[in-house]
This record gives structure tokens, sequence and C-alpha cells, in this order.
């Protein structure tokens, strides 16, 4: 089965769809804030001719999404399959940025699960290719399982640290954060009603 390097992916937080020549404009409005690529090797992308460049580039791999807000249907950034190795049966997920008023993990977080999930369906493990400055995107894919095997240059000649996830991992990473979210809202509403019942969520 082909890689569908370009699908439309839906969850709660945002919408995944392929990048249009069209959405140059508002990616660029998100694009434009220096902070974003701060720690980035890259970090004159904020610059419109430079970016530009990001932009033309995204489209010619044909693996490009564009992320949108499902609450406001705003563009908040983008992200993109690359470099599918069938014989190996992997593939990189990289290109990844986001706004920053939607920082703090939770809307990467569910970019990234369902990039992986689709992902899964047709390889064995993922890759990501992170900056040795980098140490923002370096927490952020070790906070979705990512684990750091080894280095290896980008695609533009970089030397990068590389970090893997499997399938096996990846299930075993977001059953873990499905289990804790659902122990944070039983907790949530036992002190709201100051009553629990059923078993204790305390141990011990």
């Amino acid at each position: 089965m082909s890689f569908d390097l370009q699908p439309s992916l839906t969850g709660k937080l945002l919408v995944l769809r392929p990048l249009r020549p069209e959405d140059f404009h508002d990616l660029y409005a998100v694009a434009s804030d220096p902070l974003i690529w701060e720690q980035h090797p890259s970090s004159d992308r904020y610059q419109e001719e430079v970016f530009k460049k990001f932009f033309r580039d995204a489209l010619e791999s044909g693996g490009a999404l564009i992320a949108i807000d499902s609450k406001d249907g705003r563009v908040i950034g983008s992200s993109r399959f690359h470099g599918y190795d069938q014989e190996k049966s992997e593939i990189e997920i990289g290109w990844t940025f986001l706004a920053r008023s939607h920082w703090g993990g939770i809307y990467n977080g569910e970019m990234k699960e369902l990039m992986l999930r689709h992902a899964f369906k047709f390889v064995e493990s993922v890759v990501f290719l992170v900056g040795p400055q980098n140490l923002r995107s370096q927490k952020a894919v070790e906070k979705i399982g990512g684990v750091r095997v080894g280095l290896r240059r980008d695609a533009s000649g970089r030397e990068s640290f590389v970090y893997r996830t499997t399938a096996a991992s990846f299930l075993e990473t977001w059953e873990a954060r499905g289990a804790a979210a659902h122990v944070r809202s039983v907790s949530k509403t036992c002190s709201t009603r100051r009553e629990c019942r059923g078993p204790s969520l305390r141990s011990g």
C-alpha cells in the first residue's frame, strides 16, 4: 500500500489538510514571528523572502500539511511528511511550527498524534530530525515519545539529532497519556463535588 503523504486529518483541536498555494499569506502571518524561529537553525525564516522559499519547498515536497484551529478556522502552523522509505518501513515528520498562541503542548500533541496514527498505517517507525541547539523542539519530541538514537544530516545538509518512535512505543505513550487525562478529569470532578464514588484514586 502506497503511503498517503497528504491526508486530511481531523482532531478535537485542529484540522490538518494538504497545503495549497493560496495558503501563503495566512501561513506567513504565523511564521513572521521571529520568536518561533529563535532556536531553529534557520532563525531568519520569519523574513518574507526566506519564508517564500520554505513555502515553495513545502508545496514541491508533496507532503506538507497546514494546521487549522477547529474553534475559529484560523491557520496556526504546518508540518510535513518526508522521505518515505518503504524498505526501512520508515518516514520522517518535520518542518513543524505553530503560532506561539498555541504553544504549551496540547496542539502540538494532537498534531503529532494525528500524523503518527496516519503514519503507522503504512510504516513501522517514524523519525524526527532536530537541530542540536533547538532545545524546545527536542523537549517537544521527547514529550510525545521520541527517543534519540543518533545523528543524521537533514535535507539541508545540517547535522541533526535523530529521534525515533515505533508503533508499539507510540501506543504505549498515548495510552498512558489517555489514562492520565482520565484520572485528572475524575479528580477534578471529585474535587468540585467534594465526593467520589467508586474506587479511590489515591494509592496506598
